[in-house]
């Protein structure tokens, strides 16, 4: 199977150019990420970490 694929890619022209593309892809959203998360103030990253430990009772209309 792999001989095929080997084979069967081997024979595209231009295709060498789909791992190049997809790599810059990859590092340009990765970059944009850590951009991001490095931006986020740090009030909000503690709200946020604090959400699973919240008392929930008033979304909980069950109880």
């Amino acid at each position: 199977m792999i001989r095929f694929a080997k084979h069967y890619f081997g024979s595209i022209d231009g295709i060498e150019i789909y791992p190049i593309i997809s790599l810059i892809l990859f590092f340009i959203i990765f970059i944009t990420m850590l951009i991001l998360v490095f931006k986020i103030p740090k009030e909000s990253i503690e709200e946020i970490s604090n959400l699973p430990l919240e008392n929930d009772s008033k979304n909980n209309n069950h109880e």
